[in-house]
């Protein structure tokens, strides 16, 4: 006869500093390793898609517009913890910076370790003479650039903002965007398609430094939607900058998130060695700081969503590629109620919560991202992924 044995529950009040679970090691002999390594030496390419400030509700209002979802095309689900090292509410720098590298790091830092901060304290004059060798973390694009796999970066922000940089460049605090557009002008990310001109252009930028000339004389450069719809891919670096700062929200956006993820698959795709490319969705983080109401909530979300569409039906014709869909964090603590027969969106505050966020894989090794995960859990699994494929690539 089985017995039922109930332990005690303790709830413990922590400080406002979140606490980490011990990592356990996996035994290197079992056949789960084996497996893991197995399925991650098969990954080619690796799409990761991130929606900003996207929680549950996000995704529920719009499944109630579109009435599925394509992210209901991914087998593998389950919810992701997203604090960061120094709070339980992160921010887009840290909550991308976790993805990036697999280690999680204070709010602010965009691909850099907790001792940055005490190191930007003490002389932050110094530390911005060089701010790359700020404690400077190891991500999945650096892992690539040594590998020649190829790199891209997606997003409806500057591509500048907080998520991308944080996957392509190294610096103590995402304000430094001019120094952000350094990094990325000078590192060779193959794809660049969002908006942040100004940050390249040198009668846009405070100090005057042209980006933009040089860059342009290397790489493929577009400004507009017309030249955008007149591209043909080819070989060269691709650099497509639609605005001075960030793109318009998704009804009036063009190039569309969707063309640009389309473009940005049709130019990694011609590297024989694969790529690896970060696509964001950043708006709906901006509705929910806004506390927008619920149509420009799923404006946005639609938008992104398709946009997973796109990546996963470039990846079911395309073997050896991995989807994941994350979020950094979720924004405004939205909620959806019914006022006066109408669904309507309620929020709980104008800034960032601490409550999981979905997420969402395709592909070889999708099912190691099953179940609830820790955000660093999910970037070593990246990380991991990356350095097999490099060694197959090299």
């Amino acid at each position: 006869m089985h017995r039922l044995v109930l332990l005690p529950l303790f709830l413990i009040v922590a400080s406002c500093a979140p606490t980490e679970r011990a990592a356990t090691a996996p035994d290197p002999a079992s056949p789960a390793v084996a497996a893991t390594e197995a399925a991650d030496e098969q990954v080619r390419n690796l799409i990761i898609l991130i929606g900003d400030g996207v929680g549950t509700a996000y995704w529920t209002a719009a499944r109630f517009k579109t009435g599925r979802l394509h992210v209901e095309r991914m087998p593998v689900a389950g919810l992701t913890d997203t604090r960061s090292s120094d709070s339980y509410v992160t921010d887009s720098a840290a909550g991308a910076t976790v993805y990036a590298t697999g280690q999680r790091t204070y709010n602010g830092a965009i691909g850099v370790g907790d001792r940055c901060a005490e190191m930007f304290a003490a002389d932050s004059a110094a530390v911005m003479q060089d701010p790359a060798s700020c404690d400077p973390l190891e991500g999945i694009f650096d892992i690539a650039y040594r590998a020649g796999i190829a790199t891209g970066l997606v997003a409806s922000s500057s591509i500048t903002h907080a998520t991308p940089a944080a996957f392509g460049a190294k610096v103590p605090y995402r304000r430094h965007q001019a120094e952000i557009a350094e990094q990325m002008a000078e590192n060779p990310i193959d794809v660049l398609l969002g908006g942040g001109r100004g940050f390249f252009d040198g009668t846009l930028r405070d100090d005057g430094r042209d980006l933009w000339t040089p860059l342009c004389r290397e790489a493929v450069c577009l400004t507009t939607p017309t030249e955008f719809d007149a591209y043909q891919v080819d070989d060269r670096r691709l650099v497509g900058l639609f605005a001075e700062n960030h793109m318009e929200a998704a009804d009036e956006r063009r190039p569309t998130l969707l063309e640009m993820t389309r473009v940005a698959l049709e130019r990694l795709e011609r590297n024989p060695a694969g790529f690896f490319v970060m696509i964001e969705g950043s708006q709906p983080d901006w509705r929910g700081h806004a506390n927008d109401p619920l149509p420009d909530v799923v404006s946005e979300m639609v938008d992104f969503d398709e946009t997973v569409g796109v990546a996963l039906d470039f990846a079911e014709r395309t073997p050896g590629t991995l989807v994941l869909v994350v979020a950094d964090h979720e924004t405004g603590g939205l909620a959806l109620q019914m006022e006066a027969d109408t669904l309507t969106a309620a929020y709980t505050t104008g800034g960032h919560t601490a409550s999981m966020t979905p997420h969402f894989a395709w592909g070889p090794g999708a099912e190691r991202f099953s179940g609830i995960r820790d955000n660093d859990e999910i970037g070593r699994m990246l990380i991991d992924i990356a350095r097999r494929r490099a060694r197959v690539a090299r």
